[in-house]
This record gives C-alpha cells, sequence and structure tokens, in this order.
C-alpha cells in the first residue's frame, strides 16, 4: 500500500498541516460565515490496483470552497465489496484523527465571535453508501455511520455524502 501526500490542482505534496493552514485561512477570509469540513472516501478497481481517494472540503456555504485530495493505493483487486466500504471508512477516519481537539478548537474559534451574524461550523465524514433498496451497500450503513460517529464526525451518506460520491469520485478513474 502507498500513500501520498495531500493535493489540489494548485499545490501538490501538502502535509497535513499545510491543508489545516488553507482551512484556517480561508475561514478566517470570511469568518462571519456557515461553513462545512468533510472528508469522504471513493475507490475504483483497476486491474492490478484498486485507487483510494480521500477528500478533505472546506464549503463555505454558497460562497465556494477549498479542497484538496489524498490518494492511496492497494496493489491488488479489492473486489469484496464490504472490505472496500471498510477501507474507504477507514481512511476517512485516519484523515479525521489528524484533527486534533486544539485544530477543531481553532477553526469554532474562528466563527466563534460571529454566532449571531449566522457563522456556523459542521464537521462531517462523507461515506459512499446510500440506504435505498437498489443500493448493494445498504447492509453497511449502520456499521459504516456508527464508526463515523465515533470520530465526532457526524456522518452523511448517499445522496448527502458528495465528497465521497462526487468529488472523491473524480480522482479515482
Amino acid at each position: 500500500m502507498s500513500h501520498q501526500l495531500f493535493y489540489n490542482l494548485q499545490e501538490q505534496e501538502m502535509t497535513f498541516d499545510d491543508v489545516f493552514n488553507r482551512i484556517a485561512t480561508f475561514m478566517h477570509k470570511q469568518p462571519a460565515a456557515e461553513y462545512r469540513l468533510m472528508i469522504g472516501t471513493d475507490s475504483q478497481v483497476h486491474a492490478d490496483h484498486t485507487r483510494f481517494i480521500s477528500g478533505v472540503v472546506i464549503q463555505r456555504m454558497g460562497k465556494g470552497a477549498w479542497a484538496c485530495a489524498k490518494k492511496t493505493v492497494v496493489k491488488r483487486k479489492m473486489n469484496n465489496l464490504h472490505e472496500r466500504i471498510s477501507f474507504e471508512t477507514t481512511l476517512t477516519e485516519e484523515i479525521a484523527s489528524l484533527f486534533t481537539e486544539t485544530d477543531k478548537t481553532t477553526l469554532i474559534n474562528i466563527v466563534l465571535p460571529h454566532i449571531y451574524k449566522g457563522a456556523t461550523f459542521s464537521i462531517e465524514g462523507h461515506i459512499d453508501i446510500g440506504s435505498e433498496k437498489k443500493n448493494r451497500t445498504r447492509e453497511f450503513v449502520n456499521e459504516m455511520v456508527a464508526r463515523i460517529e465515533s470520530t465526532g464526525f457526524e456522518p452523511k451518506i448517499k445522496p448527502e455524502s458528495f465528497v465521497a460520491s462526487s468529488y472523491a469520485n473524480r480522482y479515482t478513474k
């Protein structure tokens, strides 16, 4: 398995500290806004490996976002759906764990003086699963939601888990 640093279209090889600083800088620009910090992972099985992309997105509701991704490659085909969904959730949990209580407090303190002006901050873990009857992943919903809840992040599943199902998905191909 190979782990790489975070990247986006503007920057390559960002450390987590770089990512955290970009998020804080983005929030400082408009501290009286509504913010959602979202982390999610998606995967794609290829001929001789499985590519996982974890996305980290800070969204200023209605006014833009900053995002980056991290690629993880497992050098085998992971065809077992439960194994793959579980590993996606593990990668999301790993990134969530990088946000220390001090980090979370720092981000909350950016918006805190502005809550009476409508400022908000939420932290979400996006899981690429759905509970609808036609969705093959529905049997894993309770397990994966409980895992994300244990990180202190608010779990989101399809169709609300767009960081996993849309942003990260774009880079798994």
